[in-house]
């Protein structure tokens, strides 16, 4: 089945909401089957609604809408749908118990706002709302499924679970999909592209292969679809031809959509192993990344913040001369940033970064986006990588971030 997902909703195309709600739609409804072609967000304007479902009856089995169930005067999905399929509203006594139910438990009296979320369309399947208390519609209508929910998040992913994936299963159409990614890091897509495509150009009729970058790292996602061919059978085809793509990329991959962080931390648990960090031109941008992980404390000991000279030399026990010689943003003091770092945390291994960021501060000899990155390694030695990195201010300080950690992931 293809399926088209509707949000409505002004937050959203204004910026002031995201909408997560699409992107969990999109990786949980292609294990029943149902692959999604559209994504369409609209404002709040019964014009509005009423197109983008016509547009979507055009091209899709399934329309999936969300938002616009509230109980104020700009939710209007309700009014909009009732008028759509020749309805009339009634009150669902299940609904009313659920809202009922739902504010005396907080201590709130029930308004009549609160109690007209219970009505609903005639001719609709009511889907409760475990969550809250706008109630979900199901509707069916010239061999099209069309499913109204509530925009919050937690409560359209209960409605979800609890009901609507169980009803798009048996509608299918018996396709199976299945999607496996890697992560390539340090390779530009174009010259990735061109170095797999004996791979690319061979894979089964079944399996399509899709390119996501994002700074230096580049996800491979291989996705099969097949109404003849078992899960099993498209997964085995997908590890081979991901085998043939690691034979001709190298060490330069890590499997799934999991983070970098999140790799480097299981390795570093799995040897037991512990890291710190010594930034200057990243900013603890670095610590940031490995502690948004949870369960890094047992592994991540701390961080020195070493952005000017006089922290450098306070801080780090860099020496001054050292400094005056051949400027921070050098092999030298990268290095010995690194290794007194180590000595002071305490840890396994030790990541150290000096550079330009930008966008002002460089020069010919070192240009913004120059930056020296080292790893302090366990037998005493240090490995520094000398990189020049375009983009951004941010770009910069992200790339340094990853290029670091992709070290360690190496090392470990």
């Amino acid at each position: 089945m293809l399926a088209e997902i509707i949000t409505i909703g002004d937050e959203i195309l204004i910026g002031q909401t995201i909408d997560t709600n699409s992107a969990w739609l999109g990786k949980h409804l292609n294990a029943y089957g149902v692959e999604v072609i559209q994504i369409s967000s609209i404002n709040d304007k019964r014009e509005s609604i009423v197109n983008a479902i016509k547009a979507a009856e055009s091209r899709a089995d399934v329309i999936l809408i969300t938002g616009g169930l509230g109980p104020t005067k700009d939710d209007i999905t309700k009014k909009v749908l009732t008028d759509y399929f020749n309805a009339e509203l009634v009150q669902n006594d299940e609904a009313l118990v659920n809202i009922t139910q739902m504010f005396e438990s907080r201590g709130r009296q029930v308004i009549q706002v609160n109690k007209d979320q219970a009505l609903v369309p005639d001719n609709c399947e009511v889907i409760q709302n475990a969550k809250g208390t706008a109630p979900g519609m199901y509707f069916e209508e010239n061999g099209k499924i069309y499913v109204s929910m509530p925009g919050v998040p937690y409560e359209m992913k209960a409605m979800m679970q609890n009901d609507i994936f169980e009803k798009l299963n048996k509608h299918g159409d018996n396709y199976t999909i299945v999607h496996n990614t890697i992560t390539v890091i340090g390779i530009p897509e174009s010259h990735l592209a061109v170095s797999i495509e004996s791979v690319e150009d061979n894979l089964p009729e079944d399996i399509k292969l899709a390119y996501l970058p994002h700074l230096n790292l580049v996800r491979l996602r291989l996705s099969g679809k097949s109404s003849t061919r078992t899960k099993t059978e498209l997964l085995a085809d997908i590890e081979l031809n991901f085998n043939a793509i690691k034979d001709i990329i190298g060490d330069v991959w890590f499997d799934g959509d999991r983070s970098l962080p999140e790799i480097v931390g299981e390795l570093l648990k799995a040897s037991n192993q512990t890291i710190g960090t010594i930034e200057s031109c990243s900013g603890g941008f670095i610590a940031h990344n490995i502690t948004a992980i949870a369960g890094s404390s047992s592994y991540y000991k701390g961080s020195l913040l070493t952005y000017a000279y006089e922290a450098k030399v306070a801080i780090a026990g860099i020496d001054q001369d050292l400094l005056n010689r051949v400027g921070a943003v050098s092999e030298e003091v990268c290095t010995e940033m690194a290794l007194n770092a180590k000595k002071k945390l305490e840890v396994d291994y030790c990541i150290s970064t000096t550079g330009i960021a930008g966008p002002g501060g460089g020069t010919a000899e070192k240009p913004v986006g120059l930056v020296y990155i080292g790893i302090a390694k366990p037998d005493g030695t240090v490995e520094v990588k000398r990189c020049e990195f375009r983009g951004t201010r941010l770009q910069i300080i992200e790339r340094t971030a990853y290029t670091a950690l992709d070290m360690v992931r190496r090392n470990l």
